[in-house]
């Protein structure tokens, strides 16, 4: 051994390093008295290596085999290493003496595998440790990501979660990097870059941020932009790498985990709440044509769904792999995943993405009563959490509304985006369908025992056109995406107002306005959970592009000069969100019937008071609550019809007049009234409604606000 490589060893173990057997858990490399435990599990490896790196180091300092008569405890390898620098970077090599079945094992003994349960993995470079003659620099070389040994000590002071009612959020839907990449902000695209966006957020007034995928996930893509020639990359994150580390990259300082820790306590500060979306269907080793990283060189069969001839992957995912969810093994590796985020990372909740995967058994089959969802239901740590599904997956499994639940999951409500979609619009037949959105969706979730709240009411999403593009677009434009049209949904609900992309005219752009304010105001004013997409409140365009998961440019930063160009409509979405916290009738617990005191009454009308029009040809509907306190009546006018209506009102409570708070066909600050200062009616009972547009009244009194 060369002197260098001898100091290289006893700076990473020390000199008084000890082996012994150590425990089987938990799982991962945890720090002890005195040392690190590490443990790993694989039920086909005959022969696992320990491979540990000094940090900054290309190659490894040194690698400890584990005698399976010593190191092993069922399927769980371990060993306790004494004196052992925790600055240790580390990894595993596995094989199978056999060769048996190669195409179901997939042991590959040339990789170091990353550890599942590592809270920290290394970015994939480190320095060569020898500087170039005129250099300012160490030299960088690429390598392969290694695990990263951590203690997760953290001054939390008097923070607790602040355990905000389902029924009360609002949910806004956005990516970290995107949010401040183009902000005047110290740490763009980084957590500490989010914290300094907290006053924005603040005077939008949502509850609870919902952050796209944080945990490390692979970036690389094998196509350009044939358009400009730039590489395009996995920007979403839906290509996960890790179920606990985080994307390194999201951490200004080095140090994610610190980073994320202080902008979690920052949100919870400032009376917002964390939502993590978590993807557990599938991880970024794709199908058998995929990288070796971790799971596929552990034990492939556990943690994947293949077929037991020819080891392909049976792809649910859409992405080439699907995690094995109901296997015991990744059961658990789940369920200890969401237990570290609440736990160490105090977090409040969860979007799982393509939840569906979640309930389908080894075979791939789906399963009545899965039980990981029933586990992540009932787990007492969990307990409070908000556990939202994406109720489907790739392979056609639609579950809106039948999701697996035990009373605690809610769900993505496409429904309801597909159906505000196209009353706006102007199709046929969707009164009736728009009543049901309006009201919670009882077709949906009163059936099963679930509550209005159980449904996450969304129009846009990270996924299909931002709302500025659903108004100015009639079809997807990813032509950047080098999929030749291929990807995104073909089916948006869309409609450009009569112009296809940015548009000169006044009339067109006041008319896409218009309709942007009408979808705003069913999102914000049914009863149900709403969730935004960061950056519909400025008018933030994707240039029609439906998909943009490969961009990490100016199609998903927000540009923040939108800001000022679009104040009307952010004004717009900020008093909304305060007229919906104002009034507990849009935001009920149950469905309720009228028997119940507390419950919202709900009637409906047409032009004519209690007179709906459920026909195919209408476009109208109005929709009175009665809530409990007296300021809880409301009246929603909504008109899709190309001309406009006169709507007779029906009579408020005795002593009390209808008061205008949105017309959302005026122009601003008209459009829609400051909080308390809604705009008095008198005793005018018929109303004129312009075509495609939205009425809000509420009763009041007329002396008092």
């Amino acid at each position: 051994m060369k002197t260098s490589e001898r100091e290289s060893l006893l700076t990473a173990i020390g000199p008084e390093f000890e082996i012994t057997r150590g425990h089987p858990l938990p799982f991962g490399a945890t720090v002890m008295r005195g040392g690190i435990n590490f443990s790993v599990f694989s039920s086909t490896a005959t022969m696992v290596h320990l491979v540990l790196f000094e940090s900054g180091r290309p190659e490894p300092v040194v690698e400890f085999p584990l005698d399976p008569r010593y190191h092993r405890t069922g399927d769980v390898w371990h060993l306790f290493t004494k004196t052992l620098n925790s600055n240790i970077e580390y990894g595993y090599r596995m094989d199978r003496s056999d060769n048996e079945a190669p195409q179901l094992h997939r042991f590959d003994q040339q990789v170091v595998l990353l550890d599942p349960y590592a809270k920290s993995l290394t970015t994939g470079f480190c320095s060569t440790g020898e500087v170039e003659k005129n250099a300012s620099s160490t030299h960088l070389i690429t390598v392969p990501r290694r695990c990263k040994v951590t203690d997760n000590e953290f001054d939390w002071g008097f923070e607790q979660p602040l355990n905000y009612h389902l029924a009360d959020s609002i949910i806004y839907e956005v990516h970290v990097k995107g949010f401040t990449r183009q902000a005047t902000v110290a740490h763009p695209g980084t957590f500490r870059g989010l914290i300094e966006r907290i006053p924005y957020l603040q005077e939008l007034g949502i509850t609870a941020v919902e952050l796209m995928p944080v945990t490390d996930f692979d970036e690389d893509l094998p196509r350009v932009n044939p358009l400009t020639g730039e590489r395009l990359k996995n920007y979403w994150g839906y290509h996960p790498v890790s179920f606990f580390a985080l994307k390194d990259s999201y951490a200004s300082n080095g140090e994610p985990i610190r980073e994320f820790k202080e902008m979690v306590k920052a949100l919870h500060d400032a009376g917002i709440e964390v939502i993590l979306d978590m993807v557990f269907n599938h991880t970024a080793e794709g199908d058998q044509n995929g990288p070796t990283l971790s799971f596929r060189g552990l034990d492939n069969q556990t943690y994947y769904l293949i077929d037991p001839i020819t080891g392909d992957y049976h792809n649910y995912s859409g992405c080439g792999n699907t995690l094995n969810c109901n296997h015991p093994v990744a059961r658990d590796l789940i369920l200890d995943s969401l237990r570290y985020w609440v736990t160490e990372m105090h977090v409040d909740g969860f979007r799982f993405d393509l939840a569906s995967i979640l309930g389908r058994g080894r075979d791939g089959s789906v399963l009545a009563n899965p039980p990981l969802l029933e586990r992540i239901a009932a787990d007492p740590v969990l307990a409070n959490v908000k556990l939202i599904a994406e109720a489907w997956d790739a392979a056609g499994l639609y579950q809106v509304g039948s999701f697996p639940h035990w009373g605690r999951w809610a769900e993505w409500n496409g429904k309801f985006r597909d159906d505000v979609r196209r009353f706006v619009k102007g199709d046929d037949g969707m009164v009736s369908a728009l009543a049901t959105r309006l009201t919670g969706s009882a077709d949906l979730y009163q059936g099963s025992g679930r509550a209005p709240f159980h449904s996450i009411n969304f129009v846009t999403s990270h996924d299909g056109f931002s709302l500025a593009d659903l108004v100015a677009y009639n079809h997807k434009h990813n032509e950047a995406n080098g999929e030749h049209g291929r990807d995104g949904d073909n089916d948006n609900h869309s409609w450009n107002c009569g112009a296809e992309g940015p548009s000169s005219s006044a009339e067109v752009n006041r008319l896409r306005l218009i309709q942007m304010k009408n979808l705003a105001a069913l999102l914000l004013l049914s009863q149900g959970v709403p969730m935004m997409l960061g950056g519909d409140e400025i008018g933030r365009s994707q240039g029609g592009n439906n998909n943009t998961y490969c961009h990490d440019n100016e199609l998903n930063w927000f540009d923040w000069n939108l800001l000022e160009v679009n104040a009307e409509l952010f004004r717009f979405f900020k008093l909304l969100i305060q007229f919906r916290k104002r009034h507990a009738a849009l935001r009920p617990r149950t469905f309720g019937k009228d028997s119940e005191p507390n419950a919202p009454k709900i009637s409906w009308h047409g032009v004519q008071p209690f007179q709906p029009d459920w026909s195919a040809g209408s476009h109208s509907i109005a929709m009175m609550i009665s809530g409990e306190a007296k300021n809880d009546d409301l009246l929603i006018i909504a008109n899709a019809h190309w001309e406009p209506l006169q709507f007779w009102l029906p009579t408020c409570r005795a002593g009390r007049r209808w008061h205008r708070f949105v017309d959302t066909s005026r122009q601003s600050p008209l459009d829609i009234c400051e909080i308390g200062e809604e705009s008095d009616l008198g005793s005018e009972h018929l109303q004129p409604v312009t075509a495609r547009s939205l009425l809000v009244l509420v009763a009041k009194d007329a002396s008092r606000p």
